[in-house]
């Protein structure tokens, strides 16, 4: 396959109903929440990127930033220790000042203090409003003015139970459904994105919940929720929140964080700590789900928290067995087209036909075609400064993003963003 072929394929797939529009990033992972920018014209100098602000209190936190028109919003806390306030925060896309910040009436809890305080997720803005998630699982919906709509607790209304870390996961709203897992008490959730009322609660299954968020997949004119806990891959039925199918033979343990790949019929996880990967081709069996079994147990790609992005008929991302990998997904017994360990471990964004690979050590970021020929660097820098509120069990641990022209590179409560279609 030419790598022209290649890109064409990846970018072929529609845009969800909700998912904003041009090349606005509004939700996790972006418009498809796979991973993929939609944006293109990028400028990409060889010595890097040039700087167009810095914000050095975002608040602390992990996560992603959402970009919709001429706004970001994005989730922060405002200590390390154990209690502190989070918050959902509104900034101007020109110059990164403050527009609004809103108390999601949440706090971490004890992991803060070792690994960072601050919210791990993503906000979600479809239709005028913004959906966020705080560490201990504080669900809130506001409007993109900051004023709260509604808010609901995965613990104390669903008897979920906050895995070692916090919630890390980021909302799915499809449909008119806010969708998140709560895990244990209440496997997953389906809330009206309006109300906040439980649309449905699936319970068919007591997984505790993981660190990944939910894929929406279409099959055979059935829509499903495909998500991977600490224990299994799974699907839930969209309208009825029946459990589908669940399966998994790969060793998930620790932190399961990866979001899962979906594909036509395929469905790809993969998880850190030697758990590997695991491929499967769905298939409608009455009023449930046939996983076939592709491979499991897979070692050659182990994605620890950095995701996976799907190139037509390949993956790639870091892997914690042989570095930066290129991997036919879709093939028994796959083996890598090509495999880099010389740049270090980290995310992914894909946009414009190239890879922006983040590393988690220093908050360098290496620009590569995407190919599936070769790793082929076309741009190296490091951001301006790395964080000094970040504890040091804790990384550059944000994935990139691709929007408005601008590339958003987080590290805790420091945002970089630079300048992707200047001229010089």
């Amino acid at each position: 396959m030419t790598a022209a072929l290649f890109i064409a394929l990846a970018l072929a797939a529609p845009a969800p109903k909700d998912a904003g529009t041009g090349a606005d990033w509004p939700q996790w992972r972006g418009p498809h929440r796979d991973g993929k920018s939609t944006e293109t014209g990028l400028v990409i100098p060889k010595s890097g990127l040039p700087l167009a602000w810095t914000n050095k209190d975002i608040g602390i936190g992990y996560g992603q930033t959402a970009v919709v028109g001429d706004r970001l919003y994005l989730v922060g806390g405002s200590d390390n220790k154990s209690g502190s306030p989070e918050a959902l925060h509104c900034l101007a896309l020109a110059d990164g000042k403050e527009l609004w910040k809103l108390d999601l009436g949440t706090s971490p809890g004890k992991f803060s203090e070792g690994w960072g305080g601050g919210p791990r997720s993503t906000p979600t803005v479809v239709d005028g409003h913004v959906y966020a998630l705080g560490a201990t699982g504080e669900l809130v919906c506001a409007t993109i003015d900051g004023k709260k709509i509604w808010s609901k607790s995965l613990v104390k209304d669903f008897n979920g139970n906050i895995p070692q870390w916090g919630y890390s996961e980021s909302p799915l709203v499809d449909d008119g459904r806010v969708v998140v897992t709560p895990g244990s008490g209440t496997g997953m959730i389906a809330l009206d994105a309006k109300t906040g009322k439980t649309i449905w609660a699936c319970k068919d299954f007591d997984d505790g919940a993981g660190y990944s968020s939910i894929m929406p997949m279409m099959l055979g004119g059935k829509k499903l929720y495909i998500q991977q806990t600490m224990k299994s891959a799974l699907g839930v039925f969209a309208d009825s929140g029946k459990l589908a199918f669940k399966t998994g033979e790969i060793a998930r343990r620790t932190a399961v964080i990866p979001t899962p790949i979906v594909s036509g019929d395929y469905v790809f996880f993969t998880a850190g700590y030697g758990a590997g990967s695991e491929c499967y081709l769905l298939s409608l069996a009455g009023d449930k789900v046939n996983a076939k079994k592709i491979y499991t147990n897979l070692k050659t790609l182990q994605n620890h928290h950095g995701g996976v992005i799907e190139l037509g008929d390949n993956v790639f991302g870091h892997s914690d067995s042989g570095g930066w990998t290129m991997l036919p997904f879709k093939k028994e017994s796959p083996e890598a087209l090509w495999q880099n360990g010389k740049f270090g471990k980290g995310s992914v964004t894909f946009a414009d036909g190239y890879f922006f690979c983040y590393q988690e050590k220093d908050g360098e970021i290496v620009v590569v075609k995407a190919t599936p020929e070769k790793w082929d660097e076309v741009s190296r820098f490091k951001i301006p400064a790395t964080s000094s509120k970040r504890p040091k069990s804790g990384k550059v641990w944000p994935h990139p993003v691709v929007a408005r022209g601008k590339l958003f590179l987080r590290d805790f409560e420091l945002l970089h963003v630079y300048d992707l279609k200047a001229k010089s």
